[in-house]
């Protein structure tokens, strides 16, 4: 995922259009927008309302953007006077174009409503999210609908792919001036809504190959939601309305006063909640935080938060230069995860544990200062999870449910303060990961002597770790150290330092099932009953005799031949031969029918011979072939009636069908007691590569010792390989 920045991320704007006075510009953040290098001569305007490039370039009676002689491309913070004699206003020029012509280039039509919007002012790029009032021209909903479907709406407009995303409702009592003035102006706007669109806009410098990651990741994770957001709070408060006209009022008195662009935004930031929020919103974004806003509606303060997900692993070593994702939790334990598994009930529950990214006692001292009142519940909620613990043990107390636990899980993560990994167990393998950054050793190194004053030094323990892969309990120096040294694990998970190393395995079927499986798919088609112990219960005499019984039965319930022609004749009516003798041309029907009929009939009877001849050397060349006969190692098999066939790998045995569900099954019938034989028909379906063998117990709730003995009885028909 492409990364947002100050370089890439130039500003944000939020235009409107008024139905009597047409597009403003709003606000835009930063103040101080400079023209990029080539945008003044290089501007390509490719908006599908088909606005003229013209209009932007050279404006009808508008000034040119200010270029200071002193740095070309800055933008002043007061007002000066041209030559001409005119004003010209810092803030109504962006990026180097006038602000208006900006407002007009960007009010998409309305079919563009609630898509993305994208327009390019080489090298500027401009993304957003436009939002036009309803058809019956009204952006208030009718207040029918529940508190609680208003705030479920809220939580799917801002992060659809959070099920409980960080959105909080404040009510606030709202001062009598500032409600009598919310009647007056929501009586105007019954009348005629003044606003018919607004829309927030991205503007960007990418480089030309990340543009299309930065675009959809910036679309997708904030541009969305934040218009949704906003389109929230408009419905229901009239909110970006009410804010863009304050802020336009104070534009105005601004550009008359002649007062300075800083003074102007910091004035407009620290009154207005909208402008405020957009400040946040550059300011978080283009550092790579969350971005909290809180927009002071009517009705209370609404919170919503937006981020792009910062990655919190990678499933295989970047590239040596790619120093934004060295350091991170090297896995494939999330990278792996089948649909179907993701789908299958309790599988993540099962499967992962919470790890925090802060310390503890600090994350619960926070909550406790939270007045909301799932904080106490959260609290318990960092209490009670260890890295140690799956989901699906945490929600087994009588503290929280499960459904609280991973509402709880999810808010971490979100937030930041957790990341989900495989629950830590001493039987599991941990070695150095490969993507560590050494860079930080040093002052790692120190801060793990402060943590664990007591353990072997940082670069001491990592070599202990790398000497040799085994399970994680024989570095521990006895049981009673278990738990310190689950916490060093922990520890050393958070910063990137080690990997979980797991084993993978695919169903091998080797020469001697696919032989015994096409040995008897063969003898079902010749009805000769096979067993796998090298016998045969009938021999090619009976197979023969059966043929002929086939053929006799054939033979019998074949359509009858018509009588002699003679006969024939002789029962046919006197009309009949009226007929014939009234059409001497015409061939007689019945010479002609039984000459055929005789045709085909010797037709088919040498098809039926061709068949049963068949059949019979078929049935002759199987009575010759070796019985299948089952060997305790079939990988070490190498007789001659094998040779030319090669082992066949099982990709998916959960999706297994004809001749690989027989494999299965031929495999099972190889173990000589019931528990392997269901142990295998229960395995079987994690044996796809992608399913770590070590988590075969969490997802059946099993021990681990009993889990690995019947592995390990199955290793015979397993290929298995090692990674993280």
């Amino acid at each position: 995922m492409s990364c947002v920045n100050d370089e890439n991320f130039v500003a944000v704007a939020l235009v409107i259009n008024r139905s009597r006075d047409g597009p403003a510009f709003v606000f835009h953040y930063p103040s101080h927008v400079p023209a990029l290098s080539n945008l003044a001569d290089k501007a390509k305007n490719i908006d599908a309302e088909d606005v003229l490039f013209e209009r932007l370039s050279q404006p009808a009676g508008a000034e040119p953007a200010p270029e200071p002689s002193e740095n070309r491309g800055s933008v002043r913070d007061d007002h000066y006077v041209t030559e001409s004699g005119s004003q010209v206003v810092p803030w109504e020029h962006v990026a180097g174009f006038p602000a208006r012509d900006l407002a007009g280039i960007l009010t998409p039509a309305r079919s563009y409503h609630k898509r993305l919007f994208q327009l390019s002012l080489d090298p500027l790029l401009c993304v957003s999210y436009p939002i036009h009032v309803p058809e019956n021209g009204k952006w208030k909903k009718p207040k029918k609908a529940s508190k609680a479907k208003a705030a479920k709406e809220l939580d799917e407009g801002i992060a659809p792919d959070e099920p409980n995303p960080p959105v909080r409702v404040t009510k606030a009592e709202p001062s009598k001036e500032k409600a009598k003035e919310g009647k007056k102006d929501d009586a105007e706007e019954e009348k005629r809504s003044s606003m018919t669109m607004f829309n927030l806009v991205f503007f960007l410098n990418p480089k030309k190959h990340e543009t299309r990651e930065l675009v959809d990741s910036l679309y997708s994770n904030i541009v969305k939601k934040v218009n949704k957001a906003y389109q929230y709070s408009q419905q229901h408060s009239e909110f970006v309305w009410k804010e863009s006209k304050r802020i336009l009022a104070a534009k105005d008195r601004a550009r008359e006063e002649k007062k300075k662009m800083s003074a102007l935004w910091k004035e407009l930031t620290q009154n207005s909640s909208l402008a405020a929020s957009m400040r946040e919103i550059y300011d978080a974004v283009s550092q790579n935080r969350i971005a909290t806003l809180h927009l002071d509606t009517v009705d209370g303060i609404l919170t919503p938060s937006v981020q792009i997900p910062v990655p919190l692993f990678v499933a295989d070593l970047p590239p040596e230069d790619d120093e934004r994702h060295r350091g991170l939790w090297l896995t494939t334990a999330n990278a792996l995860l089948s649909q179907d598994a993701l789908e299958e009930p309790g599988f993540l529950d099962r499967n992962f544990a919470l790890l925090l990214t802060d310390d503890e006692k600090k994350i619960v001292a926070e909550l406790g200062n939270d007045r909301d009142p799932t904080a106490s519940s959260m609290a318990e909620f960092a209490r009670l999870s260890k890295p140690t613990m799956s989901f699906y043990q945490v929600g087994q107390s009588n503290t929280l449910t499960l459904d609280q636990v991973r509402k709880y899980a999810q808010h971490f993560i979100f937030w930041r303060r957790a990341m989900a990994i495989p629950p830590l167990h001493p039987r599991d393998i941990y070695m150095v990961s490969p993507n560590c950054d050494l860079e930080r050793l040093s002052q790692d190194a120190q801060d793990w002597q402060t943590a664990f004053p007591l353990a072997p030094p940082l670069p001491t323990f990592l070599a202990e770790l790398s000497v040799l892969p085994r399970p994680y309990k024989f570095i521990t120096p006895s049981k009673a150290h278990r738990p310190l040294y689950l916490r060093m694990l922990a520890w050393l998970m958070r910063g990137g330092w080690v990997t979980q190393l797991c084993t993978f395995a695919y169903v091998v079927v080797w020469p001697e099932i696919l032989y015994e499986v096409d040995y008897e798919i063969e003898a079902e088609e010749l009805g000769v009953a096979t067993s796998v112990d090298g016998t045969d219960t009938t021999s090619i005499h009976t197979a023969q005799s059966t043929l002929d019984g086939q053929s006799t039965h054939s033979s019998l319930t074949s359509p009858p031949l018509q009588l002699p022609l003679q006969q024939q004749q002789q029962q046919q009516p006197q009309q009949s031969q009226t007929q014939a003798q009234a059409q001497p041309n015409m061939p007689n029907p019945s010479t002609t029918s039984a000459a055929e009929h005789s045709a085909e009939m010797a037709r088919l009877e040498r098809i039926a011979m061709k068949a049963h001849r068949e059949l019979a050397d078929k049935a002759t060349a199987h009575a010759r072939k070796v019985a299948p006969v089952a060997t305790a190692n079939p990988s070490l098999n190498d007789a001659p009636h094998l040779a030319g066939l090669t082992p066949h790998i099982i990709v998916d045995p959960k999706k297994a069908t004809g001749k690989e569900s027989r494999y299965l099954s031929a495999i099972a019938r190889r173990f000589k007691d019931e528990e392997h034989r269901s142990a295998w028909q229960l395995m079987c379906k994690y044996f796809d590569g992608r399913c770590a063998l070590e988590r075969i117990a969490l997802q059946e709730d099993m021990k681990r010792k009993k889990t690995w003995t019947l592995v390990t009885s199955m290793r015979e028909y397993l290929l298995t390989t090692r990674h993280w």
